[in-house]
């Protein structure tokens, strides 16, 4: 499970408007029958049109200013194991956000007029996607882009052979070319993963937009904020503030485990993900810890996703992370052969 808050910007500003953000949300649903479209829903409607999002997330910006986020946009992209666990993705996947979005305000250190946030006291609009795309961040994008350079290189010169402004076997560079497309390390139905070509096998994720604004557009809500837990004095009164994302991503899974019987794997716990950036030695102590069955698939699941598995992990401590990682790899390398599971 993988979820990110963003507040939405447009260049250095944040947007005035959820127009923009709305209308890529609808880029499934292009070409597609009325009956096959995918439509915002919220914590009590469906088939809730693009047109009512963006008018009511935009009413609820009441005084706040330019340099202020208007909206925040949540994608939560459960992983292949998690989708394999749900029956009908769409519908799961929204009885999963309707109890998504109680774990986010109680992650909430706030009280409106004494009592706590409830999901009544939130204004948000969600979709589902099935679709995605291999970006230049993927870590695939990234290990195939030496040959995708080299293949670069070589049609340039091809292009200028052919042209008359050089001379060469175009060919043989050809050859060469075919060579390269076979020889980078990632392939999907046997062709080389390049960036903007759609991903294989289910891909269902969520879209959340939710107003900084408080349903009666008079408190604001920011998940964005500092502050986790504390209490500060304003105008002679103590006030609770700040957004414990830990406590929403741990809560996010126990929820989705809950829901749906899943048995979630060491690593694939956000926990597990946190101790790897911020403590690897701790994350692979942990690792070995585990039965020999479990230790199996956290190394599959490790793989597959291309360790390392959070995104913007500091240079110094991710290469630390990977040579630890490859010196218990070996170590572990026959005991991960001799389970039940095949890697």
């Amino acid at each position: 499970m993988y979820i990110t808050i963003t507040p939405q910007k447009l260049g250095g500003n944040y947007a005035q408007s959820s127009g923009d953000f709305v209308g890529y949300l609808e880029k499934e649903n292009q070409g597609m029958e009325q009956e096959e479209m995918e439509r915002f829903f919220n914590q009590y409607g469906d088939k809730i049109s693009a047109e009512e999002v963006v008018k009511d997330i935009d009413g609820n910006g009441g005084k706040l200013k330019k340099t202020e986020p208007k909206f925040y946009s949540i994608t939560v992209s459960p992983s292949k194991d998690e989708l394999n666990r749900l029956q009908n993705s769409s519908e799961d996947l929204k009885r999963y956000t309707r109890e998504l979005m109680k774990d986010y305000v109680a992650s909430f250190n706030r009280e409106i007029n004494g009592r706590p946030i409830t999901i009544d006291d939130i204004k948000y609009y969600a979709k589902i996607e099935h679709q995605r795309t291999f970006k230049g961040t993927d870590w695939q994008i990234k290990e195939n882009q030496p040959y995708a350079t080299k293949i670069l290189q070589l049609k340039t010169e091809i292009r200028s052979i052919e042209e008359g402004r050089a001379e060469g076997n175009s060919k043989l560079l050809q050859k060469k070319i075919d060579r390269l497309e076979k020889e980078a390390p990632h392939q999907q139905d046997g062709e080389r993963i390049v960036q903007g070509i759609p991903k294989a096998g289910n891909q269902s994720h969520i879209h959340i937009i939710v107003s900084r604004k408080d349903a009666s557009n008079t408190f604001s809500l920011s998940p964005g904020s500092k502050h986790k837990a504390s209490e500060v004095e304003m105008h002679g009164k103590s006030v609770k503030r700040g957004f414990d994302r830990d406590q929403f991503f741990e809560r996010a899974e126990k929820t989705f485990d809950r829901t749906f019987g899943y048995q979630r794997n060491f690593a694939e716990t956000y926990k597990a993900r946190k101790d790897f950036v911020k403590n690897p030695k701790i994350y692979f102590a942990s690792l070995m810890k585990l039965p020999t069955n479990e230790k199996a698939i956290a190394f599959k699941m490790m793989k597959e996703s291309g360790v390392p598995m959070l995104p913007s992990i500091p240079v110094s401590q991710a290469q630390l992370a990977m040579k630890v990682f490859n010196r218990l790899r070996r170590g572990v390398e026959m005991a991960i052969k001799s389970s039940s599971i095949g890697i």
